[in-house]
């Protein structure tokens, strides 16, 4: 495949949306949307990823229309305002901020290299990506993302979600010896218990529907923990002060019946889709949700503003970079094309040559030599100004030169050339060039 992939992309985050919009934008299913975005007629590779605050898709094409009309009808039932379409630079350039963790609710925040490495993953595993142009950005927006934390300060604390759950709680309940349950072992699950473990809580308690699995993060605990399956919910609700949701399942785990006899308790919902229903339980259970943690990170946002200053400016650096190596890509696949199209045309035409000539006796060794040097030597010459030329044009973006080149002599082609007033013989080949009779004759 000649890569002069286009990429365009479609963002519903944090930035723009509420939380219900980002759910309302999430699928159930995140490498079926790439296999379906694969399957539309002249996408070449598909990326999507969900986190608990953005939802994306991603795909490359030979042509833009055709990538952005590939994913224009992404979260069809979101607002137009919280929906953000990403041409093909755009797409670039906010795939590594992503990765950087500017584009995070946490500014810096560390998870989201995982997230967008077992997307990937994913969507390689579907086909999804193939070592093309949206490959070849991910990779690169990986990168970044590793530099910007080695090399800057913007990941300074390790404030993620779960901390920031955790600071929050804070602020509105006294956690002084209190009670804190975790629903949910995964990551975020993982991460919120950890900071639970660094806060005064006294006890804490994790369950979720695999009891080995929530056995395996109470053990790193240093607080007394202890492990349950997801049915014993409302018996620790009614215990626990404090409960942090993030479990990732597809339907709320909380529900009214869950904190019926909760009494005085603050619900943190970190999952999306929603592990806790708004409303639940009465007025001694208050709700509160991925948007109620802006007050917190927009602290620490304060904090890191100069390490961010310092990403962007590696960001732009890395972008021009990535830009300038697809160009040259870009420039070297066309000129690959051309040389081959040519090249087997050369051949074909040689031979034919070869065996007119050989219709007029035997040929030495050098004048085989005479004719091949010729040969080479005509497409050198006629394919060094097209050279100059597509390198040109790739340098000052003119893709539809490009495109056009690789409509032109594109490698699979294998008709007769085109000989206008060329002498042809009855069978189709071709006369060889004036003068090569002669020129072996006097050999």
């Amino acid at each position: 495949m000649i890569d002069t992939g286009v990429v365009a992309g479609v963002s519903v985050s944090h930035a723009n949306a509420s939380v219900d919009e980002i759910e309302s934008a999430h699928v159930a299913d995140p490498t079926a949307l790439v296999s379906e975005l694969l399957a539309r007629e002249g996408v070449e590779e598909a990326f999507a990823i969900q986190t608990c605050n953005r939802a994306e898709a991603y795909v490359a094409a030979d042509d833009a229309a055709v990538a952005r009309t590939a994913v224009e009808r992404f979260a069809p039932d979101v607002r137009e305002g919280a929906v953000v379409h990403l041409d093909h630079e755009d797409s670039l350039r906010h795939l590594m901020r992503v990765a950087a963790g500017l584009e995070s609710l946490v500014l810096g925040e560390d998870q989201i290299l995982g997230q967008l490495r077992d997307a990937a993953e994913a969507a390689r595993g579907v086909g999804g990506l193939s070592g093309g142009v949206l490959d070849d950005a991910l990779s690169k927006a990986r990168q970044v993302g590793k530099r910007a934390r080695a090399e800057t300060a913007i990941n300074e604390g390790s404030l993620s979600l779960g901390s920031a759950a955790v600071e929050l709680a804070a602020r509105e309940t006294d956690l002084a010896d209190a009670s804190a349950l975790v629903v949910g072992a995964g990551e975020m699950g993982l991460l919120s218990a950890r900071a639970l473990d660094a806060s005064p809580v006294s006890r804490i308690v994790v369950a979720n529907r695999t009891l080995r699995t929530a056995e395996h993060v109470a053990s790193d605990l240093d607080t007394e923990s202890a492990a349950v399956g997801i049915d014993a919910l409302p018996a620790e609700a009614a215990a626990a002060d404090v409960v942090i949701a993030a479990t990732g399942a597809t339907d709320p785990t909380v529900r009214d019946e869950t904190v019926a006899d909760a009494g005085e308790t603050l619900c943190i919902d970190l999952g999306q889709p929603r592990d806790v229903v708004p409303d639940a339980g009465d007025e001694r259970v208050a709700v509160r949700d991925i948007d109620d943690l802006e007050t917190v990170t927009d602290e620490a946002r304060e904090r890191r503003a100069s390490a961010a200053e310092a990403v962007e400016g590696m960001i732009d650096a890395e972008f021009d970079r990535l830009l300038e190596e697809f160009k040259r890509k870009r420039a070297d696949d066309a000129v690959s094309a051309m040389y081959e199209s040519a090249e087997r045309t050369k051949q074909r035409e040689l031979r034919e040559a070869m065996a007119k000539l050989e219709a007029h006796g035997e040929l030495t060794d050098d004048q085989r030599e005479t004719v091949a040097a010729l040969a080479d030597a005509l497409v050198g010459q006629l394919l060094a100004a097209p050279t100059k030329s597509l390198r040109e044009a790739a340098a000052e973006d003119d893709w539809e030169t490009i495109h056009t080149a690789m409509q032109l002599f594109d490698p699979e082609f294998d008709g007769p050339p085109s000989t206008p007033g060329g002498a042809r013989s009855p069978d189709g080949s071709a006369d060889p060039p004036d003068g090569v009779l002669e020129r072996l004759s006097e050999e």
